[in-house]
């Protein structure tokens, strides 16, 4: 079982930018496709990115994501931050590097991290 842990969350400006951490224990995360999600005050968990168990980046949008092997963690940074953006972020891994965007294909989870985008 891969234990995560997300960091990073806070009160950020808007069109401010915010990296969050997924720190890995009791294995290697570099084994793991890695998706991020997050869900809204209110709302359903949504996806929003994932990084290939064999690839270093990952990008979509205002969202990016990569690994830091060294210190076994993947980062999600957002940039030009949205009040829409407010949300609990939540990382997980799944072992096929298919990358799936379904939450049913991610086998373990962190407990999130809280971003709030206000003035």
């Amino acid at each position: 079982q891969v234990q995560l842990v997300e960091s990073g969350g806070g009160l950020v400006q808007p069109g401010g930018r915010v990296t969050l951490t997924c720190a890995a224990s009791g294995t290697a995360l570099d084994r793991y496709s890695v998706g991020w999600f997050r869900q809204p005050p209110g709302k359903e968990r949504e996806s929003i990115i994932c990084i290939g168990k064999f690839s270093a980046t990952a990008a979509k949008g205002r969202f990016f994501s990569s690994r830091n092997i060294a210190r076994n963690t993947v980062s999600l940074q957002i940039n030009k931050l949205e009040s829409e953006d407010t949300a609990v972020y939540y990382c997980a891994t799944q072992s096929s590097p298919a990358c799936s965007l379904q939450e049913t294909a991610y086998s373990d989870w962190g407990q999130g991290t809280q971003v709030t985008v206000s003035a």
